[in-house]
């Protein structure tokens, strides 16, 4: 129990980990994304630029992001001009996109919550004493009195929900940002999520006792499972409609 404690608290922490570039880059797309009206510089006509998001993500990890235009009506003729106007453009608002369809779909919470209870259920069940709890109480050097009182603390159970909850929430993410649906494309997405998981923790569990890595892997691989196929197969059909 042990051992499951220490892998719920590192996946955790890989998990912030990966995902912060990831809402770094989301914030700063909303931020700088689209045209912007600007007041050239040169000739003090009205021109319509745009942020380069990708060079500002690049670069966000060094303090702050460095921005820099990656399109104006006035280029290519103008292309080397010194971009003055920047400070303007980054304080204008955009343009109203007209298209609203394409960007990533919604996610819808329920599927996402079921998924997540359903994965800390199957691990509730799996490090019982009806299936490997006594198996991993033996390989980790524990007594069952240890045992107990492990099992009694409040904080291994939460830790379990919330990386459950945020790797649902992960596959979600996935199957919005691509339009996908489904159980076979929850799945896979599930797949992926679980194995970037896997790779990011590998050198710490490399080290783990042959026995005990069996076990959890073979329980990451169920909830993964579990989980990609409810929210996956769920992903539109939970979800509050209007009257």
């Amino acid at each position: 129990m042990l051992f499951l404690i220490w892998v719920v608290l590192f996946l955790a922490v890989v998990s912030v980990i990966l995902l912060l570039p990831v809402t770094w880059r989301h914030a700063l797309t909303e931020r700088y994304s689209g045209g912007r009206p600007v007041t050239c510089p040169e000739n003090k006509q009205p021109a319509v630029v745009h942020i380069d998001v990708n060079h500002a993500a690049a670069t966000v990890m060094e303090g702050s992001p460095k921005l820099r235009l990656s399109d104006c009506t006035r280029w290519p003729e103008r292309a080397q001009c010194h971009e003055d106007c920047l400070a303007e453009a980054a304080h204008s608002e955009p343009y109203k996109q007209v298209v609203i369809d394409k960007g990533r779909k919604p996610i819808h919470h329920l599927p996402v919550l079921l998924g997540a209870f359903a994965a800390w259920y199957v691990g509730l069940i799996w490090h019982s004493h009806y299936l490997f709890r006594d198996r991993l109480t033996h390989d980790a050097g524990l007594t069952q009195t240890q045992v107990k009182e492990i099992v009694a603390w409040l904080s291994p159970h939460l830790l379990t929900a919330a990386v459950c909850l945020l790797f649902a929430y992960g596959v979600a993410w996935l199957l919005a940002v691509s339009h996908r649906k489904g159980v076979l494309q929850g799945v896979l997405m599930s797949a992926a999520l679980c194995v970037t998981l896997l790779a990011a923790s590998w050198f710490g569990i490399e080290r783990l006792p042959r026995d005990i890595f069996l076990l959890e892997a073979g329980y990451i691989v169920l909830a993964a499972l579990v989980v990609g196929s409810i929210v996956g197969g769920l992903w539109d059909k939970l979800v509050l409609r209007p009257h």
